[in-house]
């Protein structure tokens, strides 16, 4: 792989520090021990934080001045900046409102550097020995994405991009989907909101078919490759699902936007307000369309 621009040594960080990341997951892959409850829905394992731990240390030695943005630990600012604020659970959690941390999130991610951190997105998969699950990290700059990296390590495989270059898939510089028919389009799906049955039939009679994986961030670099020619998600992701993946399925080639055809990267969003449409330029727009709630 070579790297573009001025993000080079930042993407070439992020793909080292993914790979090591996965290598800890796949060494303590159907072997957790210890599964603890973050929602009604949403869990969290040990490896999680060991993960977690393993790449904001490498993030603090390498770019100590660097504020940092990670699903289990919350955002941390680098030197002058403020206070660390838990954003997932915890005791920190209990001390902050939820309107609290979605602030000092943004504030993370609207100036300066900012790494944004998933340990093990998928993880109800990884905890149930379903082996579709990633580590992200990337990297934000002035609240725009700048460098990111998706590594599957079921696979051995990293999808990385810069903002002025293209995607990679580990050394293959690759392409989103070139398919001419929406009709023969494979289709990451998850919808919420009104009329969802409708909306969703709606899709999946335009399409070939849909599937949702369980892991938003590697199903979203999917589309960087075609392996997904389009992804939907309406809903309910944070800036650690979408930083790394949106950017690779752009850099691609494909069209990424909010699910209103807006930006898909938000700082104001940065805790569970992403809803993203990724799909090539030609069929974006009915993707859109079909998809929407206002429909």
């Amino acid at each position: 792989m070579t790297a573009d621009g001025g993000f080079a040594e930042d993407v070439a960080f992020a793909r080292d520090i993914a790979e090591e990341a996965g290598r800890l997951l796949y060494d303590r892959y159907e072997r957790v021990e210890r599964i603890d409850f973050k929602s009604a829905k949403d869990v969290v394992t040990e490896v999680d934080h060991l993960s977690e731990d393993l790449i904001l240390g490498a993030i603090r030695r390498r770019f100590p001045g660097d504020g940092i943005l990670a699903e289990e630990s919350g955002a941390h600012q680098g030197p002058g900046g403020q206070p660390h604020v838990h954003a997932e659970g915890g005791a920190t959690a209990e001390a902050a409102t939820a309107a609290d941390t979605a602030a000092a999130a943004a504030r993370s991610l609207a100036s300066g550097r900012t790494w944004i951190v998933d340990p093990v997105d998928g993880t109800i998969n990884y905890a149930n020995g379903i082996p579709f699950f990633c580590v992200s990290v990337g990297l934000v700059v002035d609240g725009r994405p700048a460098a990111g990296a998706v590594h599957d390590p079921m696979r051995g495989e990293t999808y990385t991009a810069v903002a002025d270059g293209p995607a990679w898939l580990n050394d293959d510089e690759i392409r989103a989907s070139s398919k001419e028919e929406l009709k023969d389009t494979v289709v990451h799906l998850a919808l919420g909101g009104r009329a969802v049955a409708t909306r969703g039939r709606a899709v999946r009679k335009a399409i070939r078919v849909s599937r949702t994986m369980g892991s938003s961030a590697l199903a979203l670099a999917y589309v960087a490759n075609g392996r997904f020619d389009a992804f939907i998600q309406s809903g309910g992701m944070s800036a650690w699902d979408v930083a790394a993946a949106g950017l690779i399925a752009e850099r691609a080639g494909a069209l990424v936007t909010d699910t209103a055809g807006g930006t898909w990267f938000d700082v104001a969003k940065a805790t569970r307000g992403f809803g993203l449409c990724a799909a090539p330029p030609a069929h974006h727009a009915e993707l859109l369309r079909l998809s929407g709630e206002s429909r």
